[in-house]
């Protein structure tokens, strides 16, 4: 009688390489997602989907938001967008410094980290802040390499919390003064930029003590950029 072929035994990858093959996976699918969201909208973050107050957003092309607006969040948020690969290596330094002299915590994130925090991770705080930096390096890094400065600062107004369960700033326009982000006049972009970093606590409308000072400051700083040509990248 004919004896029976035994199959060859599959060989199981050695336990202690098992992290490289996850790692390998998320290094592949990370650079597939990028890549979707180069040309498709992100249809929803994390931040929207933990957020019990319910999603308001209103996705607009950057041709269809005023350049007031672009012109804001970078005096507000990162005035080297331009020039930086993602990483403004001064502010981090001047961050970690003002922390370790025990000040008010205060980050030195850019718009395209924001905008990589935004689209494809978590809040987080705490230690779960802390746990989140290290994929959000390698986000910023992709969305630098991989999106023109255009599109990061595109994602970024749109997926940017603008008030409690309002997402970006076609909503935020509409919610505050009741017309599209197309219209905005300095001044608004200055008061809808000076309450992103905390949305849920800090009015547009009628903005008091440090808000209103800060969202004045914002509208000066609104000149500089358009004289400097600080948002150029976003527009040639």
């Amino acid at each position: 009688m004919p004896t029976a072929t035994r199959k060859p035994k599959s060989r199981k990858l050695p336990w202690y390489l098992r992290p490289f093959k996850w790692l390998l996976w998320f290094v592949v699918l990370s650079i597939l997602w990028v890549l979707i969201y180069r040309i498709v909208p992100p249809p929803v973050t994390f931040t929207m989907l933990a957020d019990s107050n319910g999603i308001t957003k209103d996705w607009t092309s950057l041709s269809a938001i005023d350049r007031n607006m672009v012109r804001a969040v970078i005096a507000a948020e990162d005035g080297k967008f331009c020039s930086h690969d993602g990483f403004d290596r001064d502010a981090i330094e001047q961050a970690i410094e003002r922390n370790a002299k025990g000040k008010r915590m205060r980050g030195g994130s850019t718009i395209s980290q924001q905008t990589a925090k935004n689209a494809f991770l978590w809040q987080g705080s705490g230690w779960t802040r802390y746990i989140r930096k290290v994929p959000e390096v390698w986000f910023t890094f992709l969305i630098e390499k991989l999106w023109s400065k255009r599109r990061i600062m595109e994602v970024y107004l749109n997926v940017a919390e603008t008030g409690i369960g309002t997402y970006g700033v076609e909503a935020g326009a509409q919610r505050y003064f009741k017309h599209g982000a197309g219209k905005l006049t300095p001044a608004e972009a200055a008061r809808i930029a000076a309450i992103l970093p905390l949305p849920k606590k800090r009015e547009a409308i009628s903005p008091s003590g440090f808000t209103r000072r800060y969202g004045n400051t914002i509208h000066a700083r609104i000149g500089v950029v358009r004289r400097d040509g600080l948002d150029a990248c976003v527009y040639n």
